[in-house]
């Protein structure tokens, strides 16, 4: 029998196994599929946690729908009928700026104004730069090459947009600095819109028009009623031919006559194709001692430190919030980049009379110990919504180095990567770090990568 290992147990290393595993039987090829994961628990930063009353996540609290490929797998799991959208508020979120909260402009296409009249209205930015963002209507197009996501909307729309509304919006997906990100690698959808109409708003406007009505259940966002982490305990129960092992570093590889040799503390073991599915440094110093070439490209993908605190409230006591959460505008002094209501976005999170509240620090702002994250929150909480109770309870989870950040030239060092791979049959590199950082985009990197396998597999005696 064939065999392939998986290193890493985050999302894209669950999907890749179980992916492997679906696919190997239906074709009548059985593999063996082995997993390492380092840590004593499966998912990476999907932690979906039940704190007596209180369920909450410690990454990441949602999926958009528009892009299919976490929800395709919730259905292939049996657990469509667990899919839950945001309650329904208006405004949605608020965007802090100037020492008050203002309610995030309607119609946004992804950080694009795709309506006038929420743009004329909103008080975000000043008549001098709702002008500027109305330039856009007659610019000529710009460069087709890569540029900071920060210069290309400035270049568009002007500095009040980047500053107010881009800026919070981005920097609460990417961490880091949203300025550098780049716009072909993050937001390669918004320089086709200026390649094929010329102005971003216009691009927008017949953007929407097709997609209006498209979204389920009148929400953008979803999620499982029991948190994303349901989606773990489903996709192991599910692959159940997986030999899941936990607290199994892997330390060294060798390459010999086209098979792959593990190391690690738990011994030495042989397989005929091997995905890794962790951040490319991992990658990188794994990989580096066979491949040089391939490994210095992945040593040169930055990342960043990001954190959560999730704190309690006696909700009688805290003061009155509207909406999902907030962000912030650039500028504005604060550590953590926004706030969300938790226990308002989704149902069930916590009883009637209690208020969870997620703070997000990315950045130098995530680099502070448990204590300083707390109070860290609590200080720029205060400074947003007004004095507030001691809170009835706290969950920190930091993960250091944990996002990968797409600056200019991050399509130059994937197609680098993925041209140095292609000399070892059998290798597959998936994660965040490559073609996208959210769910949905690592579960399509798993799903990708085992039919990969599967064919080397097939092909080779």
């Amino acid at each position: 029998m064939k065999k392939a290992a998986v290193v890493g147990g985050g999302m894209a290393g669950l999907a890749a196994a179980y992916y492997l595993q679906r696919a190997a039987e239906a074709a009548g090829r059985p593999v063996q599929v082995v997993l390492f994961e380092s840590d004593r628990r499966l998912g990476g930063k999907v932690r979906s946690v039940q704190s007596g009353p209180y369920r909450l996540e410690g990454g990441p609290d949602a999926v958009v729908r528009y892009k299919p490929w976490f929800l395709d797998l919730v259905r292939e799991l049996g657990l469509e009928g667990e899919v839950v959208g945001t309650t329904p508020a208006k405004p949605a979120a608020l965007i802090f700026k100037g020492g008050r909260g203002y309610p995030l402009p309607e119609g946004l296409n992804v950080v694009i104004p795709s309506r006038f009249g929420p743009l004329v209205r909103t008080p975000l930015l000043s008549p001098a730069g709702k002008l500027r963002a109305a330039l856009d209507l007659f610019l000529p197009r710009g460069p087709e090459g890569d540029e900071p996501f920060g210069a290309f909307v400035q270049r568009r729309l002007g500095r009040e947009v980047w500053d107010n509304l881009a800026a919070p919006l981005t920097g609460g997906i990417y961490g880091g600095d949203p300025y550098e990100l780049s716009t072909l690698a993050a937001f390669p959808m918004l320089k086709e819109l200026e390649a094929k109409n010329r102005s971003l708003i216009l691009g927008s406007l017949r953007a929407m028009r097709r997609r209006r009505g498209s979204r389920e259940g009148g929400s953008l966002f979803a999620s499982l009623q029991g948190g994303l982490g349901r989606i773990v305990e489903a996709v192991t129960r599910a692959a159940d031919r997986v030999d899941w092992r936990l607290g199994a570093p892997v330390e060294r590889l060798e390459h010999h006559e086209g098979r792959w040799q593990l190391f690690g503390p738990w011994g030495t073991e042989g397989f005929d194709a091997l995905v890794l599915a962790v951040p490319a440094r991992v990658a990188g110093e794994l990989l580096g001692p066979l491949d040089p070439e391939l490994a210095a490209p992945l040593r040169e993908i930055p990342y960043g430190d990001t954190a959560t605190v999730t704190l309690a409230f006696d909700r009688s006591r805290f003061p009155e919030v509207v909406g999902h959460g907030v962000l912030v505008a650039a500028g504005e002094g604060t550590r953590a980049r926004g706030f969300t209501w938790l226990s308002r976005k989704w149902t069930g999170r916590a009883p009637e009379d209690k208020l969870l509240v997620r703070a997000y620090f990315s950045g130098a702002g995530a680099g502070l110990d448990e204590k300083g994250l707390v109070d860290a929150a609590r200080s720029d909480l205060e400074r947003i919504v007004g004095p507030i109770p001691d809170h009835e309870a706290a969950w920190t989870y930091r993960w250091k180095a944990g996002m990968p950040q797409y600056t200019v030239g991050h399509l130059d060092r994937v197609r680098r990567i993925e041209a140095a791979r292609g000399r070892w049959p059998g290798l597959e590199l998936i994660g965040a770090a490559y073609r996208g950082v959210g769910l949905p985009e690592v579960v399509r990197d798993g799903r990708d990568a085992a039919a990969r396998v599967l064919e080397h597999l097939a092909r080779e005696p």
